[in-house]
């Protein structure tokens, strides 16, 4: 009989990746952790092509119930098979078909469709592409802007500072790494005091901190205190990010 959990994660350092480290912490569950690094197209290979066929971190195996090995991909399916699976005292998720699991559906899926995605975008435009666009700039940190306005307005009327009921669930820890990393994006957290006090409140919380530096240390927070730094580690990220674009072209 296999031993479950079985959990193997494969991930680097940015906003979708910590939201599986921390979801592992917060549930106490033991697991392994391979570094890929994105930087020299690790995420390419054929080994890694075989458990996400997208070739993105992060992505996760475990044995299944039938004893086999199942590959997962996209940090919210990852994310809801682990509550599925593992997550049955519903400490960071609530049970099917309640009020309460399908409202924590709807900001999850607000995170991956809608802030994941523009704050990714603005922070190409503002930090990895080769060409200052303003367009593009303005656009994205605008609609990242607009989207951080209504985690604002939400939080600002949770009586228990999370985003669904009374807990901290798999929505709010899929949305910390993106707004920790507020800065780089070029948007002043200081402008949602709301979304401010409950990015600190989820920091607190030991998994997020222990989490948070798997695989590396989460250093985003001291790198926008020193614009310097902040343009040398962009320049860094920009040559290999081109680099990329270059070879997703050509296939």
């Amino acid at each position: 009989m296999a031993t479950r959990p079985d959990i193997h994660l494969y991930t680097t350092q940015t906003p979708n990746g910590i939201k599986i480290s921390t979801t592992l912490e917060e549930l106490g569950l033991p697991y392994k952790v391979t570094k890929i690094d994105i930087s020299k197209g690790t995420q390419k290979e054929p080994w890694f092509l075989e458990i996400n066929p997208n070739g993105r971190i992060p992505a996760l195996t475990d044995t299944f119930t039938d004893g086999k090995t199942i590959r997962l991909f996209e940090s919210g399916s990852i994310q809801q098979y682990l509550v599925d699976q593992y997550d049955k005292d519903h400490k960071i998720s609530y049970p099917r078909g309640t009020r309460e699991y399908y409202e924590v559906n709807n900001w999850l899926f607000f995170l991956n469709a809608g802030v994941g995605p523009m704050q990714g975008q603005a922070n190409h435009f503002s930090r990895y592409a080769p060409v200052h666009i303003e367009y593009g700039v303005t656009r994205y940190t605008n609609e990242t802007r607009r989207l951080y306005g209504v985690l604002n307005t939400h939080l600002e009327k949770s009586t228990s500072g999370y985003l669904v009921g009374d807990r901290c669930t798999i929505a709010d820890l899929a949305h910390w790494g993106w707004i920790a990393s507020a800065g780089w994006a070029g948007v002043n957290i200081d402008d949602f005091p709301a979304l401010k006090a409950w990015e600190e409140r989820m920091l607190a919380r030991p998994a997020v901190e222990k989490g948070r530096h798997v695989p590396d240390p989460h250093t985003v927070k001291e790198l926008m205190k020193d614009p310097q730094a902040a343009n040398k580690a962009a320049e860094s990220t920009r040559n290999w990010v081109q680099k990329g674009m270059v070879e997703d072209a050509q296939k």
